[in-house]
């Protein structure tokens, strides 16, 4: 049995998204092989304290052993907001792979697992050993016409500040470059991250970063439903499309009959600046009846909503999306993008896939999807079938145990130049 040195800067059973991410990849991991994780000093309550609730997963996590790694908290006071919590995020990394190296962990492969960007480097080549780096990925920039008109000058600034800075990373950090050709293999989100880094085929494999547990009870199928209920889950900024979502809801809503008015509803779950603007655009629609804002809910409550819910609309243009997957996990339909993020999660068969075009079409689009699900009982059925089938297929936590027991072989034997690495496939090709 190898032993796996895992890196995980956002580390926390409670919590969802990265963090989440990073504690149930170490637990797959641990499922074939020793790990030695190592996360900020900030997650060590919150694991210990899971440890303690559940002694069932306890047992099973016996053969992960923790370790915690911090710059002293005085030098920690400046890191405020996301530009300089980027710039320790960096320097963690650095010193972290220093500090490892003092400690000479006796290990067989390592693994850089979070934050999932593509343009910060990892420095655990510094180890010698066999490495893994990702997943790893990036969001795209918002295109300007779904931005700039709704958002303005200030959010269209940002975003494209923001993009930026990722291609000075990507074209000047010699870092990257390093750790891109020191990594045995290569996990990346989808195609445009091995892009931007200039992969060659050999050395990544397109991998999901997001996965949830199979759910107990979830009610597939539209019969299963006392009403028509959308929901929509996320941080109410720019990049999530709230206000795409808002407006399709409100077109499909005033194409229905009064009666059938009284069937369907939205559900916006989360929190964020752009609140206020978002009940602006309600009112604006005059569809407040029909729609009810719900502060973010600990995952448990997000859950029971989903069991309730009959499609998941999405129209986020992020390059991931954790709450897809879990929207998939219980049987819904999920309506977004054609992008790079949520399209590629979706079943490639799936009929809800919206290219971009203009503001007005995606609108359009979108809500026309919506009445087809509404009104087509044949179709919305075939649609829960792809979200269950996607899911079970790359989405179960359970899956990415062998995905990464593959994958950490793959890395090692080309590390050390054994012959089956050159014929074995590290993980399928999401």
């Amino acid at each position: 049995m190898k032993t796996i040195l895992i890196t995980a800067y956002a580390l926390n059973p409670f919590k969802g998204s990265e963090d989440g991410m990073g504690w149930n990849f170490v637990r797959q991991a641990a499922k074939h092989h020793r790990v030695i994780a190592v996360t900020r000093k900030n997650n060590r309550i919150h694991i210990e304290k899971y440890l303690q609730q559940h002694p069932e997963i306890a047992q099973q996590a016996n053969l992960i052993t923790f370790y915690y790694f911090d710059w002293p908290a005085f030098l920690l006071q400046w890191k405020k907001g996301p530009l300089l919590s980027m710039i320790y995020f960096y320097a963690w990394q650095l010193t972290l792979a220093l500090w490892l190296l003092k400690k000479r962990f006796a290990v067989d492969v390592v693994h850089n697992l979070n934050f999932h960007n593509n343009w910060t480097p990892t420095f655990l080549w510094l180890l010698g050993k066999p490495l893994v780096w990702g997943p790893v990925g990036h969001h795209p920039k918002i295109p300007a016409n779904f931005l700039l008109p709704v958002y303005g000058k200030v959010a269209y600034l940002k975003d494209r500040s923001l993009w930026g800075m990722k291609n000075v990373f990507w074209k000047t950090d010699p870092f990257l470059h390093l750790s891109a050709r020191k990594s045995g293999q290569i996990l990346c989100m989808h195609p445009e991250a091995a892009q931007k880094l200039h992969l060659h085929s050999g050395q990544y494999s397109i991998l999901p970063s997001v996965a949830t547990e199979a759910p107990g009870n979830a009610n597939t199928g539209i019969q299963a439903k006392k009403k028509f209920c959308i929901i929509s889950a996320g941080r109410f900024v720019p990049l999530k499309g709230f206000d795409i979502t808002i407006r399709a809801f409100a077109r499909f809503y005033r194409n229905l009959q009064p009666e059938e008015q009284q069937q369907v509803s939205l559900m916006l779950v989360g929190s964020g600046p752009c609140l206020p603007l978002l009940q602006q655009i309600i009112a604006q629609e005059q569809i407040g009846n029909a729609v009810q804002i719900t502060e973010w809910l600990p995952r448990a409550a997000l859950q029971e909503l989903y069991k309730q819910a009959s499609a998941f609309l999405f129209p986020s243009h992020e390059g991931a999306g954790m709450v897809v997957a879990e929207a998939m996990s219980y049987g819904l339909p999920v309506l977004c993008w054609n992008n790079c993020g949520p399209g590629r999660f979706l079943h490639p068969q799936s009929g809800l896939k919206v290219n971009y075009g203009t503001y007005e079409e995606g609108i359009k689009q979108f809500s026309e999807n919506l009445l087809l699900l509404f009104r087509n009982k044949d179709f919305y059925l075939r649609e829960t079938d792809l979200s269950t089938q996607r899911f079970k297929a790359h989405f179960d936590w359970n899956i990415r145990a062998g995905q990464l027991r593959r994958i950490y072989r793959f890395a090692y034997n080309a590390h050390y130049g054994i012959t089956p690495a050159a014929a074995t496939t590290p993980a399928p090709q999401f």
